[in-house]
């Protein structure tokens, strides 16, 4: 499929009440408001295709710059890719999700995570927490540096509740639980970070989003016996 022809079928695809619903939590025009499950009826057609996922977050529509993330190769995109897409994704739903699930997926997603966290960009240093998060998902035990998400956790722990924005808040509780649900030899050194972190504020805009409790959370997967268990993409 070209650029034009993705175009027009987002176009056809988009749903107003999605877009109402995906504008209260930060998406601005232009863009469709398409559902995912729609959005993955055309990722069928495309496949993985780095050419056109470039093309399509370059146009600045959200649907088509969270479709990219979907559509991106992690064996070909590269950091300086990686990081225009961190600089332009405007919303959390790329911010959080699109880019750093591609990221994590790159042999660079830690260091792109450790970088984007020093960032005075609120929603870089969100895709930063996210990308280390997820990194830690799929990525096996042998390839992290364990120290260093020890370090992570520390960090979180003095600084979540002294970070002014909210995304980066959201984003720390996040790799909070990702750490302790993914990474066997930090899950009790999680769990005492989220029990001393215990609830984080976050303002939603108005939605009915809620921000999980991670010693909950962290909880939850120890009793289903799933801790260590790696995802098999970042993407979903």
């Amino acid at each position: 499929m070209t650029l034009q022809e993705v175009l027009k079928e987002l176009e056809s695809y988009g749903d107003e009440r999605t877009k109402n619903t995906l504008m209260k939590h930060g998406a601005k025009e232009p863009f469709f408001g398409v559902k995912v499950a729609d959005l993955k009826k055309i990722l069928k057609k495309t496949k993985k295709n780095h050419e056109l996922s470039l093309a399509l977050y370059d146009t600045g529509n959200s649907d088509a710059m969270y479709l990219a993330g979907l559509m991106a190769d992690e064996k070909k995109v590269t950091k300086k890719q990686l990081n225009d897409w961190a600089d332009k994704a405007y919303w959390y739903y790329l911010s959080e999700f699109a880019v750093p699930w591609v990221a994590a997926e790159t042999d660079h997603g830690f260091d792109l995570g450790l970088k984007w966290i020093k960032s005075k960009k609120v929603h870089i240093a969100a895709a930063g927490w996210a990308t280390l998060a997820n990194y830690a998902s799929v990525q096996p035990d042998e390839k992290l540096d364990i120290k260093a998400y020890e370090k992570l956790l520390n960090q979180v722990e003095k600084e979540i509740h002294n970070q002014p924005p909210n995304r980066v808040r959201y984003a720390m509780n996040g790799f909070v639980i990702a750490t302790g649900s993914y990474i066997k030899a930090l899950t009790k050194k999680s769990q005492t970070v989220a029990e001393k972190i215990g609830k984080v504020s976050v303002e939603m805009g108005g939605t009915s989003c809620k921000v999980p409790l991670a010693k909950d959370y962290i909880q939850k997967i120890i009793d289903k016996d799933r801790v260590g268990k790696k995802r098999k993409a970042a993407r979903c």
